[in-house]
């Protein structure tokens, strides 16, 4: 049911990494992000995949991990992403930042649960060296802009969602024994 695969759709920032994701996975997750809504039907986004360990290690030294967990440099050897796919304007097609990014939020969300279903999860990258990534996957950074980084892989850590009492932090937080806690407002709390 779609909504037990939302429920386990989190941001997973610790992976096996032993447990390779294949270019066709990532490719077939394309593939549904392609057919979503997009704004005025532009379609001004572009995907750049990478499986290659090399190209994995290249694009993972660029992205910052986990910015409410300051003591956290992000995932160690052996528990780094397996695959990443960057979001990307067609600086040519782009009708507006605002329209776009709600593309992108569209799109990367699609993946994710592509991702969920089958078992692997991520976390939707937003601060990240662009140049560098652009580098790492061979994009033309004169006409495509790459926006998020999803960074992919078969979850090796514990995430639970927890419940937030009205007017509680909404930062995350790990517990001695490295179960990452989300808390979520309630029901009651975002109906208007």
């Amino acid at each position: 049911m779609l909504q037990d695969i939302i429920a386990t759709c989190r941001s997973y920032r610790r992976f096996d990494e032993s447990a390779r994701l294949s270019r066709a996975t990532l490719v077939s997750w394309v593939d549904a992000a392609r057919l979503v809504a997009s704004s005025g039907n532009a379609q001004p986004l572009r995907y750049a995949v990478a499986t290659d360990e090399g190209v994995c290690a290249q694009v993972f030294s660029c992205c910052a991990w986990a910015k409410a967990l300051p003591d956290w440099d992000g995932p160690e050897p052996g528990e780094r992403p397996s695959g990443y796919i960057a979001i990307c304007r067609d600086r040519d097609r782009t009708l507006a930042d605002t329209f776009t990014a709600w593309d992108e939020g569209i799109a990367a969300q699609t993946i994710m649960l592509q991702a969920a279903e089958a078992g692997f999860g991520g976390c939707i990258v937003g601060s990240f060296k662009k140049r560098g990534v652009a580098d790492a996957l061979g994009i033309d950074r004169e006409r495509f802009q790459p926006d998020l980084v999803l960074a992919l892989g078969k979850p090796a850590e514990k995430v639970r969602v927890t419940s937030m009492s009205p007017g509680g932090s909404t930062a995350y937080w790990r517990d001695a024994e490295g179960v990452h806690h989300v808390p979520k407002r309630a029901l009651a709390d975002v109906l208007l």
